[in-house]
């Protein structure tokens, strides 16, 4: 265990403790690296998801991209003004989770949960696959290795966040100011460069049946579409307490900061994209590249020095965006567990004073949706949003109910009426324009998690029912005896020998035998070293070490049922770890055996070799 724990501390670094917890809050500077990653890398992506949609209907369908952009702008103003208000009503963090359930109720908060839970997992798969794209656009040669490079990514990233909250956001920092500078030259130049210049005009193939109808329903759907942009905007509001005091300032701050960068470099691409002429291509398309590469080769040049910048911070900020999620999973998973929705074992923080298992768990659901979906974006998108904008309306609906009890109707309440309303409009169309697209798993997804929360706390409440200490409990008289395991006289033996006899009187030594040819001498030397315990053989014509044992003991209860059976296993302990491959380890498939049985406590007695 020495040698695991010394690997453990120079993979992860020393511990932290509890007391300077303090030193590891974040600045605005690096939180905005790590809560806002997210959002602010859905620009590489979020403007081709729109377009996608907005070529079925042609060139005219093609020209509304801005306006688009400009409609998700001002539902970004509201949403964003809306969990400002929520961050200085919760500082302690939670977001649309401890919103829904304090003022909507238990039921309310679980769909919350569930939908955040799933949208974190969904952001991750997102962000690592997108990243991909942006490298393989670069490098199509790599095109082959998608899934690999996105399950390497993850499990790099999950090792970052292992080593600390602040370690992290300072390792991810630079590539997320980077990828912030990069876009918005890009969106400038491309700006520069249009204005006074006539629109190119966009080279659209009529799919297959003719271009679509434009219709309110076509205009929704891309409307769905851009509010992939969306995701990861309430990553700030779940994750306050990791800011420096005063919390709920510092992140509200941030969240305002996220706001307005998003708007600039959403809108600027999509300006762009749009006066460019730049169609987006099919995944499966022979030297496939974004729509944000194919600006870049716009303006900059293809393999130009900007190109590359463009290329290098995109995809490198689309991998560490899902650092936003590796910052929100495990502390909404701890509340969940913490209210007994989720196993308990997600409360705990590790060394680092970061929830370990909480990340574990992150990456390795994260893992399975990227090969169950061979890392493709346009797979996974139709996924998204739909938990996300789910916890949006509980989140907002929630503060519109809390201002009615606190008696306060007048701006704060209006602006998360507003708010609710927009989001939960956006959750049905996106729900109805997505469904036949992948969004039905989502759906059903939730549920399945909110199922697992009734379960889980059915559990909990069950256990508590059946440990809890009433006032006519009494302790009870209990009677014990000793089993000693004796497979040969040594050294150990005689240390286990006193053990057993500082127990209980009642001890007795169990040998089970193999070979009826050594009992004799077994019997021997237990008479010169057993002092006046007594020898019991077993035998065991099946060669079984345990299964005798495990028929005596069962015997030995069946006879006085309320007895308490120690059994002592003696072990032998190698001085070196090379040398356990040429023990037998027999006492392993006791304590495996015995372990999980009835009136039964199972001590290794070890001794180590010098």
């Amino acid at each position: 265990m020495l040698g695991l724990q010394n690997i453990k501390r120079l993979l992860l670094g020393k511990p932290i403790a509890t007391k300077h917890a303090h030193d590891e809050r974040l600045s605005n500077v690096l939180g905005l690296a790590v809560f806002a990653s997210d959002a602010l890398s859905s620009v590489a992506y979020a403007t081709e998801e729109v377009l996608l949609i907005l070529v079925l209907a042609g060139t005219a369908a093609f020209n509304g991209l801005s306006t688009i952009a400009w409609a998700l702008c001002g539902l970004l103003v509201i949403i964003v003004s809306s969990y400002y208000q929520t961050v200085h009503a919760y500082p302690e963090g939670g977001g649309s989770y401890s919103v829904s359930k304090a003022n909507l109720g238990a039921g309310a908060g679980k769909i919350a949960g569930a939908a955040l839970l799933l949208d974190y997992v969904l952001t991750v798969s997102v962000s690592v696959a997108s990243g991909v794209s942006a490298l393989t656009s670069a490098a199509p040669q790599l095109e082959h290795m998608k899934v690999p490079l996105a399950v390497f990514v993850v499990i790099f990233i999950t090792y970052l966040n292992l080593r600390g909250a602040k370690e992290s956001g300072m390792v991810f920092a630079i590539p997320t100011y980077a990828f912030i500078v990069s876009t918005l030259v890009l969106v400038v130049v491309g700006v520069v460069q249009g204005i006074g210049h006539p629109a190119v005009a966009p080279v659209i193939t009529a799919p297959k049946g003719g271009f679509h109808e434009i219709t309110l329903f076509f205009i929704l759907r891309a409307f769905a579409a851009s509010c992939t942009a969306m995701t990861g905007i309430e990553a700030v509001s779940n994750g306050t307490q990791a800011f420096r005091k005063p919390e709920a300032v510092n992140a509200s701050k941030v969240l305002i900061q996220l706001a307005l960068l998003l708007s600039v470099m959403f809108v600027g691409m999509s300006w762009s994209a749009q006066h460019y002429g730049i169609v987006p291509h099919e995944a499966s398309e022979p030297g496939y590249m974004t729509v944000m590469a194919q600006l870049a080769t716009r303006l900059y040049g293809a393999n130009s020095l900007g190109f590359w910048i463009t290329q290098i911070t995109t995809f490198m900020i689309l991998f560490l965006a899902a650092n936003t999620s590796f910052a929100g999973f495990p502390r909404l998973a701890s509340l969940l567990a913490k209210d007994g929705y989720l196993p308990r074992s997600l409360m705990s923080l590790g060394d680092k004073l970061v929830f370990n298992n909480g990340i574990i768990v992150l990456a390795g659901l994260s893992c399975v949706l990227i090969v169950a979906f061979g890392a493709d974006t346009h797979n996974l998108i139709p996924l998204y949003a739909v938990g996300v904008f789910t916890a949006f309306t509980m989140s907002q609906s929630g503060m519109v109910v809390r201002w009615k009890r606190m008696g306060k109707t007048g701006l704060p309440m209006i602006i998360n009426a507003i708010g609710a309303i927009a989001t939960g409009v956006m959750t049905i169309v996106l729900s109805a324009t997505k469904f036949a697209e992948g969004a039905w798993v989502t759906i059903f997804a939730v549920i399945g998690v909110i199922l697992f929360f009734n379960w889980s706390s059915r559990h909990y409440r069950y256990l508590a029912t059946q440990l809890s200490v009433d006032e006519d409990d009494t302790l009870p008289e209990v009677k014990t005896m000793v089993i000693l395991l004796v497979p040969r006289m040594h050294k150990g033996i005689l240390r286990a020998i006193a053990y057993a006899k500082s127990l209980s009187q009642d001890c007795r030594a169990v040998h089970v035998t193999l070979d009826p040819s050594g009992v004799q001498h077994v019997k021997e030397d237990w008479i010169k070293f057993g002092s006046d315990i007594p020898l019991v053989i077993l035998e065991s014509p099946y060669r079984s070490l345990v299964e005798p044992l495990v028929e005596y003991i069962d015997e030995t209860i069946a006879i006085e049922p309320g007895m308490m059976v120690t059994v002592i296993v003696p072990q032998a302990i190698p001085k070196y770890p090379w040398h356990r491959i040429l023990h037998n380890n027999a006492a392993v498939p006791f304590l495996r055996a015995l372990g999980g049985r009835r009136n039964v406590v199972v001590t290794n007695v070890r001794y180590f070799l010098k």
